[in-house]
């Protein structure tokens, strides 16, 4: 069966540094985030999709990685997983706004699609679900070639409808493959309520299915997080396999820019959703352990604020790509192969 973390006094191996580290990540996440909305609604970029909400999940679970040897395979609202893998404010900003700089696609992809070689993150696809079993083929090829790297992949709950995930868990599962499954259950595959797309109590209830474990915490609570995927990650290096790992969270957006949730979740529950999320939940901890101080908060908030209208003005001002490129890395030329 699958567990339910729920841990209040949670003791990690993080120092107070590192933990002020984790939060300094969700509210660099968090204001670029609000930053691409903005954008959005003035005109400047004609799509938006938000990973409001999910920080918390995404802090706790990339700190308990190692970028420098593990790999990322990010869905499209992994804004903080990818930042902490080492994508810059500028390169999310580049990207965003579809200048020919943008490092993940050279502005040709949507946004939300992370990817970088040099940091290893694997770009997706826009797909519901592909790129789970991507994360697989990793994993499997990094353990035949004896190597203890680990892949973490990110979902939303409407990706477990689809073949992709279970193929892959199934797949990961045989071979004992290092990978974390994080499904971010934000409770919505768009507009369809997990009650209407799933007969499971829980998404992690699908492990043991697959015999691996499956744990359902609370992805408000980065560290209570990080406390699940370091179990899961270390269990991964050793050789003993995959983990399926259900943060539960909430979407303080709609799906898109978009999309309408008001034709779909009602006052009172967007009243209620919006009470309580990843920033202040992870913000208490911290402050109830002292790892934290009110002039530290402001002083990163205003450093932060920095560094997203650096990387605003910097998108801004970066050329767009030359209309000549259109058919780069499309079609071969010239009769070459790409």
């Amino acid at each position: 069966m699958a567990t339910v973390s729920g841990r209040p006094d949670v003791d990690v191996d993080l120092t107070h540094e590192q933990l002020r580290e984790m939060y300094e990540l969700m509210l660099l996440a968090r204001a670029l985030d609000e930053r691409m909305w903005l954008l959005n609604r003035a005109g400047q970029a004609p799509f938006a999709v938000s990973g409001q909400g999910h920080e918390g999940a995404q802090a706790g679970a990339g700190f308990a990685l190692d970028p420098s040897k593990d790999w990322l395979v990010p869905y499209y609202r992994d804004l903080t997983l990818a930042l902490r893998f080492g994508t810059s404010p500028r390169d999310v900003m580049l990207h965003m706004l579809a200048r020919a700089a943008d490092p993940n696609s050279g502005g040709r992809q949507m946004p939300g699609h992370y990817s970088s070689k040099a940091h290893r993150i694997l770009s997706g696809s826009s797909p519901i679900a592909t790129q789970i079993p991507h994360a697989t083929g990793i994993a499997f090829a990094a353990k035949a070639r004896g190597e203890d790297t680990v892949v973490i992949t990110g979902f939303g709950d409407g990706a477990t409808s689809e073949g992709d995930f279970h193929e892959a868990m199934n797949f990961a599962s045989i071979y004992k493959l290092g990978v974390i499954f994080l499904c971010e259950n934000n409770g919505y595959a768009i507009s369809v309520p997990q009650k209407k797309q799933m007969a499971v109590e829980r998404v992690a209830d699908y492990a043991k299915g697959y015999d691996m474990p499956g744990v359902t915490v609370d992805g408000l609570d980065a560290v209570e997080v990080y406390a699940v995927a370091k179990e899961a990650v270390d269990r991964a290096r050793r050789g003993e396999g995959p983990t399926l790992i259900e943060a539960i969270v909430r979407r303080l957006t709609p799906h898109s820019s978009d999309d309408d949730d008001r034709t779909y979740r009602s006052a009172e529950e967007l009243e209620d959703m919006h009470s309580s999320g990843p920033l202040r939940v992870t913000r208490n901890r911290l402050m109830e352990i002292g790892a934290l101080s009110d002039d530290w908060e402001q002083e990163t908030k205003e450093r932060i604020k920095t560094l997203v209208n650096d990387a605003t003005e910097h998108a801004e001002q970066s050329p767009l790509p030359d209309p000549g490129t259109l058919a780069d890395h499309v079609y071969a030329k010239d009769g070459s192969r790409m």
